[in-house]
């Protein structure tokens, strides 16, 4: 499963064109809606493509590749290598599509939230260890613990720039 940031009005004009299954439709085949604008197709070496908008508006995605044997035996039929570079552009070409970001945009916002995450992380860490290396207040205490549980509940469900704040706002906290 990989979620990709969404340029802002993609889902929109996405699903004004008919949605998330038609322009599944253009890259991929056998497509079959499954549930709230989400579908299920495959093309080549993608064995399976499920892909859906989620509650935040981010693309999540669900890809199985040929592999092995299979793999193999795919690419060495005839037409099998060129297939196989198409099936790479279509799911490149999709994903431009349903993101509205170049692949190296898409990088650039998969590297912005990494890094976002491990400040949040950082910000835990560097509470923690002050708390335990000084004499902090209970009432400090107790506001950094809130603070610290609420950035983990924001790390676990994937909404790193939530957390990033209240990172920042720990760190103010010391």
């Amino acid at each position: 499963m990989e979620t990709f940031e969404v340029k802002r009005g993609v889902v929109k004009s996405v699903g004004a064109e008919g949605g998330l299954t038609a322009l599944g439709k253009q890259y991929f085949e056998s497509v079959e809606a499954s549930g709230d604008d989400s579908f299920s197709g495959h093309f080549g070496i993608l064995v399976k493509v499920h892909a859906h908008y989620d509650e935040k508006g981010k693309l999540s995605t669900d890809v199985e590749q040929m592999k092995g044997s299979d793999l193999e035996e795919f690419l060495s039929s005839d037409g099998g290598r060129e297939q196989a570079m198409e099936s790479r552009r279509r799911w490149s070409g999709f994903l431009d599509a349903a993101t509205g970001y170049s692949a190296k945009q898409r990088g650039d916002k998969a590297k912005e939230a990494t890094k976002k995450a491990s400040k949040a992380k950082s910000a835990i860490s560097q509470a923690r260890h002050f708390m335990k290396m000084s004499d902090v207040d209970s009432e400090i205490a107790s506001q950094a613990e809130e603070l610290i549980t609420e950035i983990e509940e924001c790390l676990n469900r994937g909404d790193v720039t939530r957390a990033a704040s209240r990172g920042e706002k720990l760190g103010k906290i010391f």
